[in-house]
């Protein structure tokens, strides 16, 4: 599906790894300069040029730490503000995901119960609606979509991607 966003700009944070990985690659094979964000120098550099040989297009990178606290008021405040400039914000609020850090917590869930890693997954598995944990790229086409212009209207929103294991209605 061509999303309408080649040649657009973006800044993805926290994307040498997981699920800001996977944003930046979605971005970028879709077309948009990407900048990515991450905290050390050397993650952050090896990611865009990985990202780079995938996608086949410059990736540019700055390695800082940018601190999260606030960030779901903030975003809802400024999006409502910049939306009639054609500017979406957005949130993705993620469940269980494949990635190194979903790897460390289960391992050291794992740990804490005197239980395997394989049977302590199994265990969230069958605990989730989807029977499954979500993959980084999904994560990613996700974050493309939203960026899309197919997603122009959905602005100033929290999107909770879990698999349906929350058990509410927003």
């Amino acid at each position: 599906m061509d999303l309408g966003i080649a040649g657009r700009k973006a800044l993805v944070c926290g994307a040498s790894k997981g699920l800001g990985r996977g944003c930046a690659e979605a971005l970028a094979q879709a077309g948009v300069d990407v900048t990515i964000v991450a905290r050390t120098q050397d993650s952050v550099r090896r990611a865009a040029e990985e990202i780079e040989a995938l996608a086949g297009r410059t990736v540019a990178w700055v390695a800082c730490d940018i601190a999260r606290s606030g960030l779901t008021g903030f975003v809802a405040g400024l999006a409502r503000k910049v939306a009639r400039h054609n500017v979406t914000i957005n949130n993705l609020l993620p469940g269980s995901f494949d990635t190194d850090r979903f790897r460390g917590t289960l391992a050291a869930r794992a740990k804490a119960s005197g239980k395997s890693t394989d049977e302590v997954l199994k265990e969230l598995r069958e605990g989730a609606p989807a029977g499954r944990v979500g993959k980084p790229a999904e994560f990613g086409a996700t974050c493309a979509f939203l960026c899309s212009v197919h997603a122009g209207y959905i602005t100033g929103q929290n999107i909770l991607m879990d698999g349906g294991l929350y058990p509410g209605a927003f």
